[in-house]
């Protein structure tokens, strides 16, 4: 099967990852989920300061992601692609469950590794809710079935309009092992839901064995 940086995989769609439908029912337009500003993008990031990148992993599907500033700890489940060649979404009804391509690159592994999961369900705050609030610096770790965690440093933290997705750039293979984390954000239609994306762009930073349960 063809990897994330083989072949770009259509913009993740607003819609797919959030219907917003809880906002619409009641929820006040104030409770909507928080944007990354521009000081979290990489055109603001200071030159010289990034943590350098750890050693590629060996391939090995992942089984949960945690942010822990955002108080995220959610399982992981695999994720293919829509008839129309976009990025499908965890099921609707699972707000606590995020997703990984699993046609391409696994966390850890050299290349750009993709995780997606909703903003928001028609019950209310989903599991990536938070998404936007996360700082340049900031950790994400993905447990992998070989035992290991990935330990991922965010570089940037960037809000995309659907219409003008940068694929290439969100989705393009890379020499390190790279990690983007995707969910609904930007402009709020009550008429169609979020008119884009946030995105994480991470690198891996190290790595460590697993904790015994």
């Amino acid at each position: 099967m063809r990897r994330v940086g083989d072949t770009a995989i259509a913009a993740v769609t607003a819609l797919a990852l959030g219907a917003s439908v809880w906002l619409l029912h009641g929820g006040a337009r104030a409770t909507a989920p928080p944007q990354p500003t521009a000081a979290q993008s990489r055109s603001a990031a200071p030159h010289g300061h990034e943590i350098p990148a750890a050693p590629a992993l060996p391939p090995a599907a992942p089984d949960r992601v945690r942010i822990p500033s955002l108080g995220v700890d959610a399982p992981l489940t695999g994720l293919g692609l829509t008839p129309s060649g976009g990025l499908a979404a965890p099921p609707a009804d699972r707000g606590d469950l995020a997703g990984w391509y699993e046609a391409g690159t696994t966390p850890g592994e050299r290349g750009t590794a993709i995780v997606a999961g909703h903003v928001d369900t028609a019950e209310g705050p989903a599991v990536f809710y938070g998404l936007g609030a996360l700082r340049r610096g900031g950790t994400v770790e993905v447990d992998r079935r070989d035992g290991t965690v990935a330990v991922f440093t965010v570089d940037a933290v960037e809000v995309y309009d659907a219409r003008h997705f940068p694929d290439e750039k969100v989705y393009g293979p890379a020499a390190r092992p790279e990690l983007r984390v995707i969910t609904c954000g930007g402009r709020y239609s009550k008429a169609t839901g979020y008119q884009g994306n946030v995105v994480v762009f991470a690198h891996l930073t190290g790595s460590r064995p697993k904790r015994s349960s």
